[in-house]
């Protein structure tokens, strides 16, 4: 396991009060714009005649382009030391593709085009993370401050998109889209680079071998994945499942906003409470996917779309819960030279594999099972998640009281 010795970093002194402000700003319309895309993005293809199977087809392609993407853009963001680069690169690709893909029609040339999207897009949000992560290192501020306006936007826009799309029609997702998109590229604009203390080349070489010398974040990788597939199952499709139980565009935009809203507070309180300790990350990873299984019980059980959308509320603590604590013990565990690279793999296993096992069968369960039983598998897959977090921090804490004594 590696050694959790203090970062050799430069101060982030060079980084103005300006630049980390603008680092706010950027993230609010960043995940603002995708979440526009995420929660219409079903309903979309569903509108232009795809089956649920074939828009389960196409979301299973976002995870497994997101294999190769997120290691490819994290070692350029780790080898050109300039993360703003590389996101200002993958918000101008994700930009054009989508673009191209609402002037198609057909299934298989949309799914081509949607794997160069997904190419773009899924790196987005782990290298924003590590944007956040280098800009703030060795200064009093936390990482919950920044990645919370990203939640405010996440749920403002989506709220604000609902209405908007209604009027619109969803055949101008797209154009809504764009317009958010561009909003986010002018936001790059005063963003600090990200940089961080570069190793001799020597130890960049051993790269992969530091990686998997840690024990501790492997394992825990490999247990995300049965917590992550459900959250994605859910994530490809609770907008139709709200839109199949009478629930308009306003319903969903408003189930978004209130996934999204109480995530603030639970990134506060996690930059107020949770200890850079491993062991009570371990901990904390039990809880919230203890609470995981109970949310995924409750939605098996939803009469109405009214009760879906508060069930979504649990969002907030449960994704966000997991997505702190990851982002938090993926950077304590991984030296900060290779921190872009240590996210990347995060979220790889997270969104990457995961998103292919939900993709592919959750289509299949929710057509042919139904969305109850899509749900109560779910919870299943969840309970083994918990187990698995139970015995690591058991095992952790075992090991720390051995060490200690």
């Amino acid at each position: 396991m590696l050694p959790l010795r203090k970062r050799e970093v430069h101060p982030a002194a060079g980084h103005s009060s300006g630049s980390l402000s603008a680092l706010k700003r950027f993230n609010f319309f960043l995940y603002g714009t995708i979440a526009i895309l995420t929660s219409f993005f079903p309903l979309y293809f569903q509108n232009i005649g795809l089956s649920k199977v074939e828009i389960g087809m196409i979301m299973a392609g976002g995870p497994f382009i997101s294999i190769f993407a997120n290691p490819f853009w994290g070692y350029w963001s780790d080898r050109l030391q300039n993360v703003k680069r590389i996101l200002i690169f993958l918000l101008t690709g994700n930009l054009l593709a989508t673009i191209v893909v609402f002037q198609l029609r057909e299934y298989a040339v949309i799914f081509a085009f949607m794997l160069i999207f997904f190419f773009f897009n899924s790196p987005t949000f782990s290298q924003s993370n590590s944007l956040i992560l280098n800009a703030i290192e060795n200064t009093n501020h936390k990482f919950g401050a920044f990645r919370l306006w990203g939640s405010l936007g996440w749920a403002i826009i989506a709220a604000l998109a609902g209405p908007v799309l209604s009027w619109m029609g969803l055949v101008n997702l797209w154009m809504l889209y764009g317009i958010m998109m561009l909003i986010s590229l002018a936001f790059t604009i005063g963003l600090p680079q990200g940089r961080v203390t570069s190793k001799p080349k020597t130890e960049r070489q051993s790269y992969w071998k530091v990686m998997l010398s840690s024990k501790l974040f492997f394992v825990f990788v490999i247990l995300g994945i049965l917590i992550s597939v459900p959250n994605s199952i859910n994530q490809t499709f609770v907008t139709l499942y709200i839109s199949n139980l009478g629930g308009s565009n306003e319903l969903i935009g408003w189930s978004v906003f209130l996934s999204a809203i109480f995530e603030i507070p639970v990134f506060l309180l996690f930059d107020r409470f949770l200890k850079k300790s491993a062991r009570m990350m371990l901990g904390g990873l039990v809880i919230v996917s203890i609470l995981f299984v109970i949310r995924w019980l409750l939605m098996s059980v939803a009469g109405g779309p009214v009760q879906v959308i508060f069930i979504q509320v649990l969002h907030c603590i449960t994704f966000g819960g997991y997505y702190y604590i990851g982002t938090s013990l993926t950077a304590l565990l991984i030296p900060a030279e290779y921190r872009a690279t240590g996210q990347a793999i995060y979220a790889l296993t997270w969104g990457g594999i995961s998103g292919i096992i939900a993709g592919l069968f959750g289509g299949w369960m929710f057509d042919y099972l139904g969305p109850q039983t899509m749900y109560s598998i779910c919870a299943i897959i969840s309970v083994a998640g918990v187990a698995g977090f139970t015995f690591m921090w058991m095992k952790y804490r075992k090991q720390s009281e051995l060490a200690a004594s």
